[in-house]
């Protein structure tokens, strides 16, 4: 007769026996499997070495039919949209610099407008004398000396702020006229909700304090903005007009900011005491 501590015993063995079988199938499946996985990673490598070569030639193929392509004009190839605006009027930028900031010379009580004859038709603005005499008085000084004539606008943005840059002799982003102008207006009761209205012009500067020069940006479409940037002119309903063409002409990068691809040029900047 057997025991109970048989019985326990022979039960241990049968459980352990079990055990090992599940563990000697799962091994042999586990083997199977990364044979079979073996085999098909051998024809996906094989596969993407030939897709590889073919590929390589068909691309070096495609480059040839391109250059035949570019060599022969199709009728069926997009053509060039038409810059919208005119050629540039004769003359260069003069290259023109001051240490200083001028001396105020104009009447802070009077009214002025800013005239920006470019390529692409006038631009008229009227200034905010009062509320910003320093850079009113800096732009009449400058466009006095010819600074803005022949100089290009080089900046457009059409993705989160609208607008179009312009002041810069060099045509980089980074030129001036060799001295800053201090902040005004930032409180101006236009910018409501940290957002500057389409028609407005701003001062650009550095992201600092106090370092606008003679870079300045027209809004074509309400721009959020924080109030860092002088407000110091408004356009008129015929150089919004200017403006929006510019803007449908789209800009360089097709990433929303980059060089017009409309040909903006200043032919000429005159300020004006009305």
């Amino acid at each position: 007769m057997v025991s109970q501590e048989q019985r326990r015993r022979q039960l241990a063995r049968e459980k352990f026996l079990r055990q090992q079988q599940r563990r000697t199938s799962a091994r042999r499946k586990a083997r199977m499997r990364n044979s079979v996985i073996a085999s098909v990673l051998g024809v996906v490598v094989i596969g993407s070495v030939a897709l590889y070569t073919t590929g390589v030639l068909k691309n070096d193929d495609d480059d040839k039919a391109s250059a035949n392509t570019a060599a022969t004009p199709s009728a069926s190839a997009p053509s060039k949209a038409p810059d919208p605006c005119a050629k540039p009027a004769k003359g260069s930028v003069e290259k023109l610099s001051w240490k200083k900031e001028p001396a105020m010379t104009i009447d802070t009580s009077a009214k002025y407008t800013m005239n920006l004859a470019t390529t692409c038709g006038d631009i008229g603005i009227a200034l905010k004398t009062s509320a910003a005499p320093h850079t009113v008085n800096s732009f009449a000084f400058l466009a006095g000396k010819g600074f803005f004539d022949h100089t290009k606008c080089h900046r457009l943005t059409t993705n989160g702020i609208y607008v179009l840059q312009c002041g810069d002799p060099t045509g980089t982003g980074s030129g001036g006229p060799g001295y800053t102008i201090p902040d005004e207006n930032l409180k101006d009761k236009s910018l409501k909700g940290n957002v500057y209205p389409a028609g407005t012009v701003a001062m650009a500067n550095t992201g600092q304090k106090h370092t606008g020069g003679s870079q300045f940006f027209l809004v074509y479409q309400d721009s959020q903005l924080p109030p860092s940037y002088t407000p110091f002119g408004t356009i008129d309903a015929a150089g919004m007009k200017v403006l929006k063409k510019i803007a449908a002409a789209g800009e360089s990068t097709g990433q929303g900011d980059g060089a017009p691809n409309a040909t903006v040029v200043i032919n000429k900047a005159t300020v004006t005491k009305s």
